[in-house]
């Protein structure tokens, strides 16, 4: 597999989990809209059911959009080449774990291999950043050498 291969394979398996994560959101903020309507017409301008569901269908709501935001900001970088930095949107192997420099989605699966998203904001981001395959760095005491980027 090449690398352009295997770094699209490591974004669209992040994109998988983006779209069932924004599908579970869109779900359960149908289900609190509809269990609001259920509810029938306002008993009184205090009515904590109603608000407790139209809170909970609020947060589901940014919870889809932010996914939906995630995705298309990995659809983005779908269209760059492999890296030979370590820069955003580049897949990085360490020694230790993997890595996609791109939104902050957290553990993702691959095959069997585990990868973690992480944005610009975290403090492994910048430690990697700028860095090349051979490199090594210690972050939080531990030593990760870097065996590919792609």
């Amino acid at each position: 597999m090449t690398r352009e291969e295997r770094r699209q394979q490591v974004i669209c398996s992040c994109i998988q989990q983006q779209e069932h994560i924004a599908s579970v959101a869109k779900q359960e903020m149908d289900s609190a809209q509809q269990q609001s309507n259920d509810y029938g017409a306002n008993v009184d301008r205090y009515d904590s059911y109603r608000t407790k569901m139209m809170r909970s269908r609020d947060m589901y709501a940014r919870q889809y959009s932010n996914a939906l935001a995630g995705i298309r900001a990995l659809q983005e970088l779908q269209k760059l080449s492999p890296f030979d930095t370590v820069e955003h949107g580049a897949c990085v192997v360490t020694d230790r774990q993997h890595f996609l420099l791109s939104i902050g989605a957290g553990k993702f699966l691959v095959g069997n291999e585990v990868w973690f998203a992480i944005s610009a904001q975290t403090p492994i981001y910048a430690a990697l950043r700028g860095k090349r395959v051979g490199d090594s760095l210690v972050f939080n005491g531990q030593s990760l050498t870097i065996k590919e980027v792609f």
